[in-house]
């Protein structure tokens, strides 16, 4: 398989701040450091072990059962089954599962864009794990890959890696958006995620993923049942708030994976083929300004520019402001010349 040009370039070579925790960073050989206690044998395999049937049939019903749902919305919406109750309960479920994810799952734990409090840690790891996008380990392992072998062979979801000609790019579209989540080989969480994997805090809600996610569900069924008294509204609560409010998340992050290495513009430092795609901007809560992600990872805020709205940006400086994070990275001046394309 190819890698694109873009990776081997002298910029594409000198990354910035790691990304990762020291046990998962690149080392000078451009391997991982094992996490092996007490050996120096050398990082740890990429893969460890296969889904069982039963955990991939889960993973088939999570992403195939919201998607019917949002193919039947339309249908469903075109004259009934749709009131301004269950609006508000998918547009609050979708901001606190999304921010779950982009402050939660991806700034903070598999970043460290900011440092947060045990009550803060917690309530991130439980929102994400409402996302129904997998356990935050596995989901936290899965990013730090992606982001070592971005576009490259390794990198569990880049549209890339099957060539250039109009055939290969759809079919590496698939694969990024949607395709690589029905593959069996499992990322190995003992060299992506140490970290976590020693926080009993976040072993705990990685053990409980299944009932936040079935949670997630059946929340909006109360909410939707008791604000409108009946059963009815209940029912389509969990439609509208449940069901297509899951695939409607689940298709902007994976778009972030597949349209944003596609499509879009590279003001910043091109290692890979990230772009930053402003149309995803307010749905993706800032995460399609991936262009400056992928330059500068660790990077507490991905639209830096005017005009560039970033949600999860907003929601950080908001735990700040409360004194629930701190050591926040925020972009400088300084910080945006090292990645700039323009010096």
């Amino acid at each position: 398989m190819s890698t694109p040009a873009a990776a081997s370039t002298p910029a594409a070579r000198s990354r910035p701040t790691s990304s990762v925790p020291p046990a998962a960073q690149p080392g000078g050989d451009g391997q991982e450091l094992s996490t092996s206690r007490g050996t120096s044998a050398g990082p740890r395999p990429m893969l460890h072990g296969r889904r069982p049937g039963s955990e991939q049939l889960l993973v088939t019903l999570f992403i195939v059962l919201p998607t019917l749902a949002l193919i039947a919305a339309v249908p469903f919406a075109w004259g009934w089954g749709l009131t301004w109750t269950d609006i508000g309960l998918a547009v609050f479920f979708y901001l606190l599962c999304g921010l779950g994810v982009t402050a939660g799952f991806h700034r903070y734990f598999t970043h460290r864009a900011f440092k947060a409090n045990r009550a803060l840690r917690i309530a991130l790891a439980v929102a994400g794990s409402m996302a129904f996008q997998g356990s935050i380990i596995t989901w936290v392992a899965d990013h730090r890959r992606h982001h070592i072998f971005t576009d490259k062979e390794g990198d569990p979801h880049s549209p890339w890696l099957f060539g250039t000609s109009a055939a290969a790019v759809a079919r590496g579209f698939w694969h990024a958006h949607l395709g690589w989540l029905f593959e069996k080989d499992k990322t190995n969480t003992y060299r992506f995620a140490p970290d976590l994997l020693s926080d009993p805090d976040i072993r705990r809600v990685n053990r409980q993923n299944v009932g936040w996610s079935t949670l997630s569900l059946t929340m909006p069924i109360l909410l939707g049942g008791l604000i409108s008294w009946s059963w009815w509204g209940g029912l389509t609560a969990f439609f509208w708030a449940g069901l297509v409010r899951v695939a409607a998340l689940h298709h902007i992050t994976w778009s972030t994976n597949s349209i944003c290495h596609m499509i879009g513009n590279r003001p910043f430092t091109q290692r890979d083929r990230s772009t930053n795609f402003w149309p995803l901007a307010i749905l993706s809560m800032g995460e399609s300004w991936h262009n400056l992600h992928h330059a500068d990872p660790t990077c507490a805020r991905h639209g830096v520019r005017r005009g560039q709205v970033d949600m999860t940006a907003r929601l950080i400086w908001i735990f700040e402001k409360f004194g629930w994070a701190h050591d926040v990275r925020w972009p400088s001046t300084r910080r945006l010349a090292r990645v700039s394309t323009v010096q």
